[in-house]
């Protein structure tokens, strides 16, 4: 089952098509109960038990949509962006957070 946090739906809206085709295919091998390393996804665990980002690339930039997988059975895609400096914003390990904090029990 693969759900999408109602905010972040708008978030992947914004993203290129070829970064959006990327994130379809990935999010597909995880709903299939596969495990992606790197280089496509790390682990994040200084925010969230669980939590990874997908690391995704095309000519107009770089760009990072954070997921959790729970028991394999559940995804649930958290935030997406376009990534602008080295190292993770400290607003956007606030954002994930919280958003983690509502999709989980």
């Amino acid at each position: 089952m693969i759900e999408i946090v109602k905010p972040c739906e708008k978030e992947i809206a914004a993203l290129p098509l070829t970064i959006r085709e990327d994130l379809a295919d990935a999010i597909a091998r995880l709903d299939a109960g596969l495990l992606l390393s790197m280089p496509l996804s790390r682990p994040m665990p200084d925010i969230g038990r669980g939590v990874s980002e997908l690391r995704l690339r095309d000519r107009s930039g770089i760009y990072r949509v954070f997921y959790v997988v729970r028991q394999r059975s559940a995804v649930y895609v958290l935030h997406a962006m376009k990534k602008t400096t080295q190292a993770t914003p400290h607003q956007t390990i606030k954002l994930v957070r919280k958003r983690l904090m509502e999709v989980l029990p």
